[in-house]
């Protein structure tokens, strides 16, 4: 089942099926390759799944399916 967020949080903090809307990041700290995917204010990202111990985390981001670090989804805020 889905569920969108309702508090602001980051990518990390997201639990499988769990939904939120980019609100900000450290462009420092995102590489130029995830931005070129669609890593920007406003858009869609999903969990599709999580490793144990929650490193790497597999998202959906418009339409794109990625793998991305645990370190690099801290980053990532969420809008509330």
């Amino acid at each position: 089942m889905e569920e969108v967020r309702n508090r602001a949080c980051t990518v990390s903090e997201l639990k499988k099926g769990e939904k939120g809307i980019i609100q900000d990041f450290d462009i420092t700290k995102i590489p130029q390759k995830l931005i070129d995917l669609g890593c920007y204010a406003g858009s869609e990202i999903e969990v599709l799944q999580k490793a144990t111990f929650g490193d790497p985390i597999y998202i959906r981001m418009n339409e794109a399916y990625l793998s991305i670090r645990k370190d690099m989804a801290e980053n990532i805020q969420l809008a509330n």
